[in-house]
């Protein structure tokens, strides 16, 4: 959840970190630090609070040093206090750490350092790896013929009991020891610790190496001219370079102002080539706009026609369909007598899932289950033939859903060939852990989200979820080509449907917004495909505006939360003509009875919606199926206003992280 970054080159390490900082403030704003190392000393600096905290303490500070190592924090072990921030050193301070994820054993570990004398001044889980680089970095050194006895800050006097010394695996000599000491100390480090981790080190004593490693968190290196950067996630490297390289789980690399070296944790070396991003720097600026919620909110048009583009041949010919009008490019075997899917994931790729399932089952008659995939690891369904598995997650690196997947494929492998495993993965980002975990990926093309309340990814994976059930009912000929090809023809228009709620309606939706900054409750209510709306357009409002909402079937209102009702309560119904349209209209009904401000996501031209509704948000009139991608808009423009109205932070909201990494 945190984020960390490091750079190692010609230039001045602490502008670069801070820059990379901001790029990567979503992930956690608790706290920041930076740690250069400059004439022999380890120079570290941290805040409380958000970035421009540290940035005021450093304000005028002359540090050319061009090795560094920062973090912004989002706290789990510690209070978001200045003497929990990153970095951490060792006793001595000659080792500098950063690092996002959990240490599940630390309290082991910290016990037994302090056993041996070293001194804590955290109540982090992260302080314990610098103490334990030091530990094994003492013992390597010890190893080398003409050692002393001693080091600065550290003495074998000091450890009395040399049986409670830590394990180390493989055992010394190491053949990296004589070739990277610090290396080979992290290296033996890691592989003592239990849990999620990525971290970086720097050390006084070897200024000219910056040390990474791996285990089921993100981190990623970046590769420039004589320089070279390490960080959480992509990002922060844009700026300074599209030459990218994610490490993946058990991998450590040794950055030098002369190149890369990756090695596994057993300390054998890797072969990894850099892959090319196609993104640039454009892409991580607000471009205008006041918060990059916003900016994301208006690349939707964008982005769809971005998914139209990838995943709809647009020369298909429905008077003579030889083949599927979707190319996903997936492999039959992925088709092959399926019977049954399942779909994990958290938040709003969650809510996706659901209008996935809706779709899954109503267009190619395919039974699906949605499961929180933090709920699927401990109570995972019985194991089902010809069953296909897939994870949402827009960032790639959700700890929950990437731990649901590797439990279904070891389930599975000790199976029948029916019961085997069938992955496939739905995110943003297929350069992700979760790209190296399945074997398929469609990527859903939104390009860098910045915003931590997820906006143009949750219509990005719609639209993914769209190509994957009209590409099954087309193979299960469970709908009929005509009725494919009227909703193809739905679905090209959608940009400019988009395009119409955002030009006609943003402005209107920022006055009616005045009307809620003192409200502390609301109800959304939908029905069929648009319940899943009402869940997300509910949890975009608690993520930015901390005001209490919650989404229901329009239908399970009189059984229970009708009695929240009151005039204090605005309810927002999402009342799309189709199947349960005067269904929908009648739950309000009741809604209003109980002096509710009843607040409609409808078409404009729906006489008897205008006539049940105290406000209308208007929508274009579209089919009920394609119906989430337009109603989502209004709901997302209107928690956006509330929370600027109420003075808050849009893209940064109290307590929440944009990828969830640790459990």
């Amino acid at each position: 959840m945190c984020g960390i970054v490091g750079y190692i080159g010609t230039r001045t390490a602490s502008e670069i970190l801070l820059e990379g900082l901001r790029k990567l403030e979503y992930r956690g704003y608790d706290s920041a630090g930076i740690a250069t190392v400059l004439e022999g000393q380890i120079h570290c600096v941290r805040a409380k609070g958000k970035l421009h905290n540290l940035q005021e303490k450093l304000a005028g500070e002359n540090n050319p040093a061009q090795i560094g190592i920062g973090h912004t924090r989002w706290a789990t072990h510690g209070k978001p206090e200045e003497y929990n921030a990153h970095p951490h050193m060792d006793t001595a301070c000659r080792i500098a750490v950063v690092q996002n994820g959990i240490i599940e054993n630390y309290r082991e570990l910290r016990e037994d350092l302090k056993a041996r004398g070293h001194e804590f001044r955290s109540d982090t889980d992260t302080e314990v790896i610098p103490h334990l680089i030091a530990e094994c970095l003492k013992e390597i050194r010890h190893q080398e013929p003409g050692a002393s006895s001693s080091e600065p800050g550290l003495t074998v006097d000091s450890f009395p009991d040399p049986a409670r010394t830590p394990k180390v695996n493989p055992p010394y000599p190491s053949p990296l020891s004589s070739h990277s000491p610090l290396l080979e100390a992290v290296r033996q480090a890691v592989t003592q610790l239990q849990g999620a981790f990525a971290i970086a080190v720097i050390s006084a004593d070897y200024p000219d190496e910056l040390i990474v490693a791996r285990q089921q968190a993100p981190l990623v290196l970046g590769f420039g001219q004589g320089e070279f950067y390490c960080a959480s996630d992509t990002p922060a490297l844009v700026p300074y370079t599209r030459a990218v390289l994610p490490l993946d789980n058990g991998e450590l690399a040794r950055l030098t102002p002369l190149g890369v070296e990756v090695y596994s944790f057993e300390g054998q070396r890797l072969k990894k080539a850099p892959r090319t991003l196609n993104w640039n720097p454009v892409m991580v600026e607000k471009q205008g706009f006041k918060h990059f919620m916003m900016k994301e909110i208006y690349e939707q048009p964008g982005v769809v026609r971005a998914c139209l583009e990838a995943y709809f041949d647009s020369e298909w010919d429905s008077s003579n369909p030889t083949q599927s009008p979707v190319q996903l490019n997936l492999p039959e075997s992925l088709y092959t007598d399926l019977q049954r899917i399942q779909v994990v994931a958290c938040g709003t790729s969650w809510h996706a899932g659901l209008v996935g399932k809706y779709l899954l089952e109503q267009l190619a008659g395919i039974p699906t289950q949605v499961q929180y995939a933090s709920e699927f690891r401990y109570s995972p369904a019985p194991l089902t033939p010809h069953t296909l598995t897939i994870g949402v997650t827009q960032s790639g690196e959700t700890a929950d859903t990437l731990a649901a997947l590797e439990m279904e494929l070891q389930r599975r492998s000790q199976q029948p060939p029916e019961f085997q495993a069938h992955l496939l993965g739905i995110t943003n980002r297929p350069e992700s852990s979760l790209g190296n975990l399945v074997p398929h990926i469609i990527d859903t093309h939104a390009g860098i989200e910045i915003g931590v309340a997820a906006t143009k990814t949750f219509v990005a994976q719609l639209m993914a979820f769209y190509a994957l059930a009209i590409d099954l009912a087309f193979r299960r000929q469970s709908v009929s080509v005509d009725q494919l090809a009227k909703m193809l023809d739905g679905l090209r228009q959608l940009p400019a449907e988009i395009e119409m709620i955002l030009e006609s309606q943003e402005r209107y939706i920022e006055e009616l917004a005045h009307d809620f900054a003192e409200t502390q409750d609301f109800i959304f209510l939908g029905r069929g495909i648009n319940f899943p709306i009402a869940l997300e357009g509910a949890l975009k409002l608690k993520e930015i505006s901390y005001i209490h909402a919650e989404g229901y079937p329009a239908g399970e209102m009189k059984h229970g939360p009708i009695a929240l009702l009151d005039a204090k309560v605005p309810v927002v119904t999402i009342a799309m003509p189709g199947t349960v349209f005067e269904k929908v209209l009648s739950n309000a009904q009741e809604a209003r009875a109980r002096d509710a401000r009843l607040i409609g996501v409808t078409p404009m031209d729906e006489q008897e919606a205008a006539d049940t509704f105290d406000t209308l948000i208007p929508v274009p009139h579209v089919d009920e199926l394609l119906s989430p991608i337009v109603t989502v808009i209004p709901l997302q423009l209107l928690s956006y206003h509330i929370a600027a109205r109420r003075g808050l932070d849009v893209d940064q909201p109290r307590n929440l992280a944009k990828s969830v990494t640790v459990e």
